[in-house]
């Protein structure tokens, strides 16, 4: 078991529908949040050492991970650290566009990918771990914590949600509801099925932001 002071705390960060769905099945990417929650997202990025994301959310929503406030960056760097959060992919079979944005920005960068996918991503632009057959996220974690992750956000997406979740390695979530629904059923849900050791969680915030609403949980997922 992984002690407490060997893996970062972990915030898992997610925007959903109504109905608990995370994007719709087209090939546009559905927006959830609005400025006023994306800068809110930018601060919490700004508190993070490392954003993790799957490689499906890197194909799908060819997110950046970056800090975009100039005025949070410069203050990063005030405190000793570089100007962004290193960005964080999991892989089991490589398969990684190397002009996507997860290789964009001055960020250092990691990639955890399955043994066999380990030479397919030779010359990317980033560190690329092998983590055997098929990543193990506390001895996942307890790898960031030695490379200096002290707080890991995870942004998603189902897949990476649901692990971290069922593994109960959340120490903090935060979901913000978008006053709408997408009821497809082929659209990506927040978490797939599983068992979630968290039992009802406990809420410490509720905040509306333009027309969403944060509420931020608590987990105690430092038992043992």
């Amino acid at each position: 078991m992984i002690d407490v002071i060997q893996r970062p705390y972990v915030v898992s960060s997610v925007a959903m529908s109504l109905d608990g769905h995370i994007d719709d099945a087209t090939d546009r990417r559905l927006v959830l949040s609005g400025p006023a929650d994306l800068d809110r997202v930018d601060a919490v990025r700004a508190e993070s050492d490392a954003i993790l994301v799957g490689a499906e959310t890197v194909r799908r929503d060819n997110p950046r991970l970056l800090v975009r406030s100039p005025e949070r960056q410069r203050a990063r760097v005030a405190a000793g650290l570089p100007a962004q959060p290193t960005k964080v992919t999991l892989t089991r079979g490589g398969e990684l566009d190397p002009a996507s944005a997860f290789f964009t920005g001055d960020s250092r960068r990691l990639i955890y990918a399955g043994s066999a996918a380990v030479p397919r991503l030779t010359g990317l632009d980033a560190t690329v771990v092998d983590a055997g057959d098929l990543p193990e996220l506390r001895w996942l974690l307890a790898d960031l914590a030695k490379r200096g992750i002290g707080r890991l956000l995870v942004e998603g997406g189902s897949s990476v949600h649901t692990a971290f979740l069922t593994a109960g390695l959340v120490d903090e979530l935060h979901v913000v509801l978008a006053p709408l629904f997408v009821g497809d059923p082929a659209a990506p849900r927040f978490v797939t099925p599983g068992e979630f050791p968290a039992g009802r969680l406990r809420p410490v915030e509720v905040r509306q932001l333009d027309d969403v609403v944060l509420v931020r949980y608590l987990l105690d997922s430092r038992r043992g």
